[in-house]
């Protein structure tokens, strides 16, 4: 396997074993082969460590694209750093978060590494609540595709088996209705029901007029691509963007990294 090239989106070197740094910061997120995937998340970090100078943000998948976090935690240690704050970016807490990433921090603190590591929460509603920063990031896309009025909204997610996980997925939903004050559906990409096209229908058939539909993804990829094509077919009026490096985003990356240990 070719070794993966390691670099940060701070210029400056930073973190414990630098006077006076901040602790480095690890974005983890799903990977796709997509390369529009694996952009979207250098992008965000780029614009969190735009939004708060000097901090380390690094960048890394646990699947398809290099470096995997684990890779990326060592490079830390090598580097001299003795913490790390790893944030999943991921919308839901199911496998991933619960498996998949714990294994990652583990196999790099392994046969003595110095390196205390703390895993966040993911960017979705961890104790249930749905923060004002997703909403807005939501709303920033959905506005950017200019939809007009709407009557009626659905928010197409990728999709999970986790029945807690698509809990999640429907209080964001709530809220984004609350939000417009319309109906608001959830939809999915895979895994579970309704996929978004039968959704759209749904509610046009039960008298909504013009539906547009808001993307619960961080990156763009083959699931948006299939949402966009499902939702246009069945008529809806507009389909948002994935939230990619909204700042609204890059704010809510930031309030997890801040959150008490």
């Amino acid at each position: 396997m070719r070794a993966a090239r390691l670099t940060s989106s701070s210029t400056t070197p930073t973190g414990p074993g630098a006077a006076g740094g901040a602790v480095p910061v690890v974005l983890v997120a799903h990977g796709s082969r997509d390369p529009r995937a694996a952009e979207a998340t250098r992008a965000l970090a780029r614009a969190v460590s735009a939004a708060r100078p000097g901090l380390s943000v690094w960048a890394s998948w646990l699947d398809h694209t290099e470096p995997g976090p684990t890779e990326v935690l060592r490079t830390l240690v090598q580097a001299g750093h003795r913490r790390a704050v790893v944030v999943p970016l991921l919308l839901t807490a199911a496998y991933h978060r619960r498996v998949d990433i714990p294994a990652a921090v583990t196999a790099a603190t392994t046969a003595g590494a110095a390196l205390t590591v703390r895993v966040t929460d993911v960017l979705g509603p961890a104790d249930g609540t749905v923060t004002p920063a997703l909403l807005a990031g939501l709303r920033r896309r959905l506005g950017e595709v200019a939809p007009g009025r709407f009557d009626a909204l659905v928010l197409a997610a990728a999709g999970t088996r986790d029945a807690r996980a698509r809990g999640s997925v429907g209080r964001v939903a709530d809220a984004l209705g609350v939000e417009f004050g319309v109906p608001c559906r959830v939809s999915y990409a895979s895994a579970a029901p309704p996929a978004t096209g039968v959704a759209v229908t749904r509610l046009r058939a039960g008298g909504a007029r013009r539906v547009a539909v808001s993307a619960y993804f961080l990156a763009p990829g083959l699931f948006h691509d299939a949402v966009t094509a499902s939702a246009r077919a069945a008529g809806a009026v507009a389909v948002a963007a994935p939230l990619t490096d909204a700042p609204e985003l890059a704010e809510l990356v930031l309030s997890r990294v801040d959150e008490p240990a």
